[in-house]
C-alpha cells in the first residue's frame, strides 16, 4: 500500500466531496471493516453504504484486503484504503468545490496554530492573524501539501498514519511560513534555536 496518493482526478475529487465516503475512508484507515460493520457504525442502510463502496472501488480508493465466510455461510469482505493519506491537488479542484476542501485545511491549521499560540503564550505573546489571512494561509497549505505529499509517496517508513499525517502537514506549514509573507507570524515568538523555519547553516 502506498503511504501517500496524490488525487488529480476531478472525478475523484467530486466523489470526495461527499461526506460519507470520506467518513467511510476515515474508519477504513482505522481498521479494515466490511460493509456491515461499516454500515452499524455510521447507521446507514446496507444498500447505501455498498453503494459508497462501489463508488471508492472503483476510483482506486479502497481495496477488499480479505474475505471469510460469515454466519450463515455469506461471505464478508473486509475493505482497507489503497494509501494511507489521500491529498487533493488543489489545482485540480473544481472551482464549485475549493471552499468544502478548503474548509478541511482551515480545520488542520486551527489546530496548528493554536499549538503555536501555547508556545507564544509562554513567551508572554500571540499570533495575530485576521480572518482574511487565515484563509489565504489555508490556501497556500492546501498547494503547497500536494508538493511536500510526493516526497512521501514511495518512501518507506515506521510512522502509522497519524503521525505521518501531522509530519506532512508540520512540513508544509513551515515551508509556507518561510515565505516572506507569513514569515512575521513566528519571527514575534520564535526562541533562539526553535522553530527555525529557515535555520543558517553556520560555514
Amino acid at each position: 500500500m502506498n503511504r501517500v496518493k496524490i488525487i488529480q482526478d476531478s472525478k475523484v475529487i467530486k466523489l470526495l466531496a461527499d461526506p460519507v465516503r470520506r467518513e467511510l475512508l476515515r474508519l477504513l484507515s482505522i481498521q479494515p471493516l466490511t460493509e456491515t460493520q461499516l454500515s452499524e457504525r455510521l447507521n446507514l442502510k446496507k444498500s447505501s453504504t455498498g453503494y459508497h463502496l462501489q463508488a471508492l472501488r472503483e476510483a482506486g480508493l479502497i481495496k477488499i484486503w480479505r474475505t471469510r465466510v460469515g454466519t450463515y455461510g455469506i461471505l464478508e469482505k473486509f475493505y482497507k484504503p489503497t494509501a494511507d493519506f489521500f491529498i487533493i491537488d488543489w489545482d485540480k479542484v473544481p472551482l464549485s468545490l475549493k471552499r468544502y476542501f478548503l474548509y478541511n485545511h482551515l480545520e488542520r491549521l486551527r489546530g496548528m496554530l493554536s499549538a503555536l499560540q501555547l508556545f507564544a503564550e509562554e513567551e508572554g505573546k500571540e499570533i495575530k492573524i485576521n480572518s482574511d489571512e487565515l484563509i489565504e494561509l489555508a490556501e497556500e497549505v492546501a498547494k503547497t501539501i500536494p508538493e511536500v505529499g510526493r516526497r512521501y509517496q514511495n518512501v518507506e517508513s515506521d510512522l502509522d498514519r497519524e503521525m505521518l499525517i501531522i509530519r506532512i502537514y508540520s512540513e508544509t506549514l513551515r515551508n509556507v511560513l518561510s515565505k516572506e509573507k507569513w514569515r512575521k507570524l513566528i519571527e514575534k515568538i520564535r526562541k533562539p534555536h526553535t522553530i527555525d523555519v529557515e535555520a543558517p547553516i553556520n560555514s
